[in-house]
């Protein structure tokens, strides 16, 4: 039994004032237990003696000082599209920076690593919403999804973007370079963002079917239509496996039919509508250098001089107009060009074609065309080869180095006009070696090759 003993009154008016109201109570009354815990339960006040008055401010609770994570979170949350911006090309730049041959394993399985990090991700978002709590185990890193699957999107899609612009030559495939770009950043945007899962599974699908466009051609050995449509084959097997783990957590097919299927089959759809007309380049082959010059000569295993004449120099201004082809009579074009393939890749056909500006006509077809077959030598610089054409006229050319299906691997434009020099012809000869993306000048080369070339060790004298 608790009981409560009246206080002495205050002596001077002030100090009623400013002490709290209590409510009188009489000696030797019982108070209920419970009243008492109810006034000691949200308050604690400090103690003090009694008729004493209280200052407003002790009975303020103290803020507690922030930590440094706090201060940190803060900070984020004050700038978080400028932090998933960062990560996205952060992603971006690493690729830039650190992205191999296309056949590299280290690259190949960075990669199925990053989406198999970026499906997990994405997943678990579906199976806990906003507003539904995660396990245990991943609260603490609960709050770093969002920058993940910005820089795991934002890797994959760069470095499908930069193996197809290697890839890449005329206005349709850049245009689809282009468009990868375009949803580098669109992602970002507030609009898109908006879209929530949908734009999400439209950048999975897309990275998905990419990866197997580059993954199959190397363990094939081949590139074709039929490679590629197992690689869009394959990509809508993933995206409606995700789509039977989604219907465990969300078993509503609107759901499932506006957020998965339309968004991940219609990228695939879109992929092999788009390989049909050309836009999508022939992964994996890449032309790693190529020109046109007025002489190609194989001088020894490995080894081709590549003669031209240019009388344009930057010390003068007068010349920079010039054709970038200067002819006289019996000169031909020689296209000269290095093509890589990956290693163990089949030997494949390529067809160069000539186009000639017409005045009246505009770009028509010069001659049939020249098929060869190329073979992979496993190297950086790729597979040698080169191609003429004869009874050249001064005008606009382009020549088109394209697979056997059609599909433009490479073009270069150039300029044919009367060489004006009467005096003797002077050649600029440049080397191309077999381990050299670029020819070497001469002067390097023969450099090179006296450093490299073991003395030979003269006779001793007869004693």
């Amino acid at each position: 039994m608790v009981t409560a003993n009246r206080h002495n009154a205050p002596q001077t008016p002030d100090e009623a004032a400013d002490a709290p109201a209590v409510p009188a109570v009489e000696a030797n009354v019982p108070v209920p237990e419970t009243n008492a815990a109810v006034a000691l339960t949200d308050t604690v006040l400090p103690a003090q003696a009694p008729g004493v008055a209280v200052d407003p401010d002790d009975l303020v609770e103290t803020a507690k000082t922030p930590t440094l994570l706090d201060k940190v979170q803060q900070f984020r949350a004050r700038h978080e599209k400028w932090e998933m911006a960062l990560f996205f090309f952060g992603g971006f730049l690493y690729d830039v920076l650190t992205l191999s041959r296309i056949d590299d394993t280290l690259t190949l399985g960075q990669n199925f690593g990053y989406l198999l990090g970026l499906t997990g991700l994405l997943l678990l978002e579906q199976r806990y919403p906003d507003g539904v709590e995660p396990p245990k185990f991943l609260q603490k890193v609960w709050r770093w999804r969002e920058d993940a699957i910005h820089f795991l999107f934002g890797s994959l899609l760069s470095a499908f973007m930069l193996l197809l612009f290697r890839s890449s030559s005329g206005a349709l495939p850049y245009l689809f370079v282009v468009g990868l770009f375009v949803l580098l950043a669109a992602n970002e945007l507030p609009v898109f963002r908006k879209l929530g899962p949908v734009m999400r599974m439209v950048l999975l699908s897309l990275c998905v079917t990419m990866y197997f466009v580059c993954l199959l051609p190397v363990v094939l050995g081949r590139m074709g239509f039929w490679v590629f449509l197992l690689a869009v084959a394959l990509g809508s097997g993933s995206i409606f496996g995700v789509m039977r783990l989604i219907k465990r957590w969300r078993p509503d097919n609107r759901y499932l039919l506006r957020n998965v299927a339309i968004p991940g089959f219609g990228v695939q759809a879109a992929l092999l509508g788009l390989y049909l007309v050309g836009v999508i380049p022939p992964l994996p082959v890449a032309v790693q250098f190529a020109g046109i010059y007025h002489q190609v000569e194989r001088v020894s295993p490995g080894v081709y001089h590549l003669s031209s004449v240019d009388s344009g120099a930057w010390y003068k201004p007068w010349t920079w107009g010039d054709p970038d082809f200067l002819m006289q009579p019996g000169d031909k074009p020689y296209y000269f060009f290095r093509i890589f393939a990956p290693k163990h890749f089949q030997s494949y056909k390529v067809r160069v074609r000539w186009y000639f500006d017409d005045p009246q006509k505009g770009w028509t077809t010069y001659g049939n065309g020249f098929m060869a077959t190329v073979s992979s030598n496993g190297t950086d610089g790729g597979y040698r080869y080169y191609a003429t054409t004869s009874h050249l006229k001064p005008g606009n050319w382009r020549v088109v180095l394209e697979t056997e299906d059609g599909h433009e691997i490479h073009r270069l434009n150039f300029t044919a006009g009367p060489d004006t020099n009467s005096g003797p012809r002077t050649f600029d000869v440049s080397v191309s070696t077999l381990k050299d993306v670029k020819p070497l000048s001469l002067a390097d080369w023969q450099e090179r090759t006296a450093a490299s070339a073991k003395p030979v060790p003269a006779p001793e004298k007869p004693k």
